[in-house]
C-alpha cells in the first residue's frame, strides 16, 4: 500500500471520479486540493469544507507546487498546464493508477472502441454466477476507487473487473492484469488523438503491458500487443481464433469444441456473440468455472442502449443502440444483421470528426432506408443519397418512419455519433427513442 502522507496532492477534475479521489486521500490522512476548469463543476457541493477548490481555470501555482497530480481522464496530458507540470518533474496519474497500487485481488481489464461495457458486465455476471465476490467498475458504473472502500458491499473481493477507456490507460502504469483484452480498435476520439488511429491504438494497447493473459481479436490486428502476438495471447473471432463463432451453425466453439448454441443466449447479434466469446475467454483465464460462465451466457440480457429491443408489435422491432457513438459500433450492429423486411436506420449527431465512409458496405441493398439527423446528419446522408432522408431531429425521423412500417421491418437507432448536439447523453437519446417507439409503435 502506497503512503501519501506529507505529499501535496492536487486533483484535477471533479464529478464522480474526482470525488472518489478526494475520498481516497482523506481516508489516508491527506487533504488534497481540487482544480476544475468549469465554473460550477458537478459534485462541488459534496466537497468537505477543509478541501480547497479552485474553479473556472487551471491554478498553475498549485500544479507546480504539487508532489502528485491526479488528473481526470477527460483532460488530455497534452494540455499545456499539465505538460508544464510534467516537464517540471511532477508525477501525473489517474484514478486507475491509484486503484492498481492498492488492489490485492486479481484484475480483469477490458478496453476497446466498442463492446467493452457489455463484456465487463458479462464477466462480472459470470463471476457472480460462480458465487465469487466481485467488484465491477472503472469506466462503467462505479468509480474504481469506490470498490476499495470498506463500505462497499463486496470490499473483500476475489476479483475486480474493470472497464478502461484509452483516456484512463494514458495515466496508468501499475496495472498487472490477470487477464486483459482490447476488443477492437476503430476510429474514435480523434480530436484527442491528432496523430490518428496509431496514437489512439497505442493508448489502448497499454492495457497489455504487464498482463498475464492477453485476449485478442483474431480479426483485428490492431488489438495485438505492440510486439505482435506472443505466448500470452488467446484469440476470439467469427470463424477464427481459439474462441470462435461458427456463423453457419450458430454455435460458440472453444478449441474446436462446440459449447453453446446462440439460440440459447438472450443476447442477439453477431457482435454480441463475439462479446460473449471474449467474456468467456477472460473468465476462463482467471479460473471462473466454465459451467458458471455458460449459465451467465444463457441468462445475461445485456445493457440498456446496446442493441436493445425496446418495443415489438405487429412484427416490427424497434431497437435502441444509442450507445453506438462511433462508426465502428454501428458497423458492429449492422454486421451479420438479417431481417425479412426493411431496415430503417437512424444515424446522426456529433460525429467527432470521424470518417463515415466505412459504413458504406453496410448500407447496400434495396431493403434499407437511411434517416439522418443532427449536426452531422447531412454528411451521413451523402453516403447513399438515394435512400437517405435528412431531418433536423430524431423525433421527426421516427414520426416519418412510423406510417411506413409493416411486419418484418426493423427501426434501428445506431447513430455512429455522439449525442451532445441535441441530447444530454446517449442514455437520454436512447430513452427518447424508447419513449417514441412505445408511442408510435
Amino acid at each position: 500500500m502506497t503512503s501519501y502522507m506529507g505529499k501535496k496532492i492536487v486533483i484535477v477534475g471533479l464529478g464522480l471520479t474526482g470525488l472518489s479521489c478526494v475520498d481516497f486521500f482523506i481516508a489516508r490522512g491527506v487533504i488534497p486540493r481540487v482544480i476544475d476548469t468549469r465554473s460550477v463543476p458537478p459534485g462541488i457541493d459534496k466537497l468537505a469544507d477543509n478541501v480547497e477548490c479552485h474553479t473556472g481555470s487551471f491554478n498553475t501555482q498549485w500544479l507546480m507546487e504539487a508532489d502528485l497530480i491526479v488528473s481526470s481522464p477527460g483532460i488530455a496530458l497534452a494540455t499545456p498546464e499539465l505538460r508544464a507540470a510534467a516537464d517540471a518533474g511532477v508525477e501525473i496519474v489517474g484514478d486507475i493508477e491509484l486503484f492498481c497500487r492498492e488492489a490485492t485481488a486479481p484484475i480483469v481489464a477490458i478496453t476497446g472502441s466498442n463492446g467493452k461495457s457489455t463484456v465487463t458486465s458479462l464477466v462480472g455476471e459470470m463471476a457472480k454466477e460462480a458465487g465469487w465476490q466481485v467488484g465491477v467498475g472503472g469506466n462503467i458504473g462505479i468509480p474504481a476507487l469506490e470498490l476499495l472502500k470498506p463500505s462497499f458491499k463486496q470490499s473483500s473481493c476475489q476479483l475486480y473487473v474493470l472497464e478502461l477507456s484509452s483516456f484512463q490507460l494514458e495515466t496508468t502504469y501499475s496495472l498487472w492484469a490477470a487477464a486483459a483484452t482490447v476488443l477492437n480498435v476503430t476510429e474514435d476520439h480523434m480530436v484527442r488523438y491528432p496523430e490518428g488511429l496509431a496514437q489512439y491504438s497505442a493508448a489502448k494497447l497499454r492495457i497489455y503491458d504487464q498482463a498475464k493473459v492477453c485476449v485478442v481479436n483474431a480479426q483485428d490486428e490492431l488489438t495485438l500487443p505492440m510486439a505482435s502476438k506472443d505466448s500470452r495471447c488467446i484469440s476470439f473471432g467469427v470463424g477464427h481464433g481459439d474462441y470462435q463463432l461458427d456463423s453457419e451453425r450458430q454455435q460458440l466453439i472453444v478449441n474446436q469444441q462446440p459449447l453453446l448454441s446462440t439460440q440459447e443466449m438472450c443476447l442477439t447479434g453477431q457482435h454480441n456473440y463475439t462479446n460473449g466469446l471474449a467474456a468467456l475467454a477472460l473468465a476462463d483465464a482467471v479460473g471462473i468455472p466454465r459451467e458458471a460462465s455458460l449459465r451467465a451466457l444463457r441468462t445475461y440480457q445485456g445493457l440498456a442502449h446496446r442493441f436493445q429491443v425496446v418495443h415489438m408489435r405487429n412484427g416490427v422491432r424497434w431497437v435502441n443502440d444509442s450507445k453506438a457513438t462511433n462508426v465502428g459500433s454501428t458497423q458492429a450492429a449492422l454486421s451479420g444483421l438479417t431481417l425479412e423486411g426493411t431496415l430503417y436506420l437512424l444515424v446522426g449527431g456529433d460525429g467527432k470528426e470521424a470518417d463515415f465512409t466505412p459504413l458504406r458496405p453496410y448500407i447496400l441493398g434495396n431493403n434499407i432506408r437511411l434517416y439522418c439527423f443532427g449536426r452531422d446528419g447531412n454528411q451521413l446522408a451523402q453516403l447513399r443519397p438515394e435512400i437517405s432522408r435528412l431531418t433536423d431531429t430524431m423525433e421527426q425521423a421516427m414520426r416519418e418512419i412510423a406510417p411506413k412500417l409493416i411486419a418484418g421491418d426493423m427501426v434501428l437507432l445506431s447513430p455512429a455519433c455522439a449525442s451532445l448536439d441535441q441530447f444530454h447523453g446517449f442514455e437520454h437519446r436512447g430513452c427518447e427513442f424508447a419513449r417514441l417507439a412505445e408511442e408510435l409503435g
